[in-house]
């Protein structure tokens, strides 16, 4: 399995940011805008919280397994594999999200001294802030699920899962 890449993800988040902020200009010649949705930096948080709990208890039972500890539940690779296919999907899409809401907020800076368009704007902001969040929190999932080195196999570097 390939590990994210920051390039990847910084690509998706500028070229979203870039089309979105030219789609803002264009939907505001006539005079419209969609809102950013209240809800957009919320759920981003709670998929940055599902990912971030996710990693600490597959840490805790690796742990608990390296240690021999006899209470420890094993962990299934399988089901390792799939928890880090879903921090790099929710990665990209955050940073898809994020470069989305990030181009409206870059827009809507112009328009601070409208009471609407700056709460859209601190919207755009918080929402950026929280695809931040599930960014790292995948990162650290695929940290946690990455499998030791082996020095036989690809030359000593490390796999994903």
């Amino acid at each position: 399995m390939k590990e994210l890449r920051i390039r990847t993800l910084a690509a998706v988040f500028v070229v979203a940011g870039v089309l979105s902020w030219a789609g803002a200009r264009l939907w505001n010649s006539v005079d419209t805008l969609p809102s950013v949705p209240l809800a957009a930096p919320i759920v981003l948080a709670l998929i940055a919280a599902v990912l971030t709990a996710t990693a600490l208890s597959l840490r805790s039972r690796l742990k608990a397994q390296r240690e021999r500890r006899p209470e420890a539940k094993g962990v299934d690779p399988l089901m390792a594999a799939r928890a880090v296919v879903f921090g790099q999907a929710s990665a990209l899409v955050a940073a898809l999200v994020a470069g989305m809401y990030g181009g409206v907020g870059v827009f809507l800076l112009e328009y601070l001294e409208v009471p609407a368009r700056r709460d859209q704007a601190i919207y755009a902001g918080f929402s950026v802030l929280a695809g931040v969040g599930v960014i790292v929190a995948a990162f650290f999932l695929e940290r946690v699920c990455k499998l030791p080195e082996d020095d036989d196999t690809n030359g000593g570097a490390a796999r994903a899962v």
